[in-house]
């Protein structure tokens, strides 16, 4: 038997609701509920649907994260100070060794796509960007 495609939406897997670990909340009384809908068989990689109220907290990614915002706006502050928000209908990677804090400006729902490989933190890189191309049409 073959595989088959899953969808990612709201109400498809079991959400899993949990306050942020007090010692890294900076501000507000975040809570978020996580629907964790496919986890592969060697489980790095994780798909689902993400969404929390407004606080802000301070996060360490070990794993490379991309995300779709569906709803609210977000803000992004890395260990230099630099910030970056993000709208619905952006989407936007966190790199694994991103270090910083994660605000939630308004409530927010994401599409997230997580690979966590043993050595994803050690093998992170900055974007290279591609040579410019002539598209066909």
């Amino acid at each position: 038997m073959g595989k088959t495609v899953i969808k990612i939406a709201s109400g498809v897997g079991e959400p899993e609701i949990e306050a942020i670990d007090p010692e890294k909340v900076v501000a507000g009384d975040p809570i978020a509920t996580t629907e964790n809908i496919y986890t592969n068989a060697a489980e790095t990689f994780f798909s689902g649907v993400w969404s929390s109220n407004e606080g802000k907290w301070r996060i360490s990614y070990g794993e490379d994260e991309f995300c779709v915002l569906l709803s609210g706006r977000v803000a992004l502050t890395d260990a230099a100070g630099e910030t970056q928000t993000f709208a619905a209908g952006d989407a936007f990677v966190i790199p694994a060794g991103f270090e910083g804090t994660w605000e939630t400006l308004e409530p927010v729902r994401k599409l997230y796509a997580i690979c966590d490989g043993p050595n994803a933190a050690s093998l992170a890189s900055p974007a290279t960007p591609l040579p410019e191309r002539d598209l066909p049409g």
